[in-house]
């Protein structure tokens, strides 16, 4: 007798505070075989995303397995990509047993997630592995949240770039868009700086860490970052605020 395959879902578990996560998603944590949780070291167990889950779904509520997978904050491909495979293998060894799995995945599983390398690999192991993609709220939204600073309005336009090579881009991202979401931020709080400073465009960025989480920072100068900031950390760019100066200006 075949056993049947069990079903994998992806499900986001939101940008840090724990009652922002959705119903479905806690239903789905308390219930499935096995969660699948992202680990930055080896071992270690810590998990921003499991972080985030224990808040509404403590682990005593958690009837499965509780699977930590590494996942390297490394961009070394011979130490990433073996990572990916053992962790695929793991999800799918389990999947065969037709048991369900759970990935969780802070923000959205769609948006910048360790969860689009894992699709790939699975898809390449089990082809017809029935999948559900939960989604949830993400870091894009959460950090206007925080800056009480809309994203767009009315017909204006805004997009979303890693930090690491946008800020190649941002002088003409500043052209075609009114908001610019830098992710990815904490490591090119300097290298910003010295970009908008001379076109008097600092007033424009604020700097949001940790979106939604107990320990949230909001810096509307960043030049008053921390340069211990590395990780979660995001920037808004309010492109329209400077539109708004020029046409005050010239009035």
């Amino acid at each position: 007798m075949t056993t049947k395959i069990g079903k994998l879902y992806a499900i986001g578990v939101g940008p840090g505070a724990g009652d922002l996560m959705t119903l479905r998603s806690v239903r789905l944590l308390k219930s499935l075989d096995v969660i699948a949780i992202p680990e930055k070291t080896q071992g270690a167990q810590d998990s921003f995303a499991w972080a985030i889950t224990k808040q509404e779904v403590p682990a005593e509520e958690v009837s499965g397995e509780k699977l930590f997978l590494w996942f390297p904050m490394s961009r070394d491909h011979t130490i990433t990509v073996p990572a990916w495979h053992r962790a695929a293998d793991e999800i799918v060894e389990r999947l065969k047993q037709g048991l369900d799995v759970g990935f969780i995945t802070e923000g959205d599983p769609s948006v910048f997630s360790t969860w689009a390398y894992l699709q790939e690999e699975i898809a390449e192991r089990l082809e017809h592995v029935e999948t559900e993609i939960v989604p949830a709220v993400s870091s894009i939204t959460a950090v206007p949240s925080a800056t009480q600073i809309p994203l767009a309005d009315g017909e204006e336009r805004f997009c979303v770039v890693p930090a690491t090579y946008g800020i190649e881009m941002l002088p003409r991202l500043m052209e075609e868009f009114d908001t610019i979401i830098l992710i990815k931020a904490g490591r090119m709080v300097e290298p910003l700086i010295k970009l908008l400073e001379p076109m008097n465009m600092l007033d424009c960025a604020t700097y949001v860490s940790y979106a939604t989480g107990e320990n949230q920072q909001v810096f509307t100068d960043l030049r008053d970052v921390p340069k211990e900031h590395k990780y979660f950390a995001m920037v808004q760019l309010s492109i329209r605020k400077r539109k708004g100066i020029l046409r005050k200006g010239t009035a």
